[in-house]
């Protein structure tokens, strides 16, 4: 019996699609955002995958969360997975979800936590960058590491080129460990 997977982005949603086209011993049972009108909702919907918006614009953060909470939990959601979703999740939704929560990162954790990864690490001088699929816990991308892909970074290379490369390592490596993680 396949594991029942939720999704939560916030854009076009590639590492979702990447999931949903990759899925083995899971299954994604529903695909959330905060932008209702984000293409990766868009996607799920013209495959005819379950979907949850909620804007929360207006919304106290504690109910916005208690609504995708209770999305999650009706439609039978072990696993959440994180793909580009761009809001900090309460550590009180973290704690409901502890343990049962991933996410891919766009650096070799635990370098470059947060934001501007890419530019960070060519400003560095690394060789390589990469992307990390961890446990998210209350420390922004803190939890334990799960996997990771290493990209060289090459001559001449800037932030967008860079990123280009890593997301497609991230579309290999993400459903490899989610499907590992689920057989746990």
């Amino acid at each position: 019996m396949s594991v029942k997977v939720g999704i939560l982005l916030s854009g076009r949603g590639s590492n979702m699609m990447a999931l949903v086209e990759a899925a083995q011993d899971y299954h994604v049972a529903l695909v959330a955002s905060d932008k209702p009108d984000a293409a990766g909702i868009a996607w799920a919907r013209e495959r005819g995958l379950a979907t949850f918006t909620q804007s929360p614009k207006g919304i106290p953060k504690a109910d916005y969360e208690a609504a995708i909470d209770a999305a999650l939990v009706e439609a039978g959601v072990e696993i959440i997975a994180l793909a580009g979703y761009m809001r900090l999740l309460s550590d009180g939704f973290v704690a409901r979800w502890a343990g049962r929560i991933i996410n891919i990162h766009p650096s070799l954790l635990p370098k470059y936590k947060g934001l501007d990864t890419h530019a960070r690490a060519i400003e560095a001088g690394d060789a390589v960058a990469g992307c990390s699929v961890h446990i998210v816990t209350e420390e922004l991308d803190g939890g334990a590491v799960l996997g990771q892909a290493e990209v060289a970074i090459l001559p001449g290379d800037t932030p967008d080129s860079l990123a280009a490369r890593v997301l497609e390592a991230e579309h290999r490596l993400y459903p490899q460990i989610l499907a590992e993680f689920v057989r746990r």
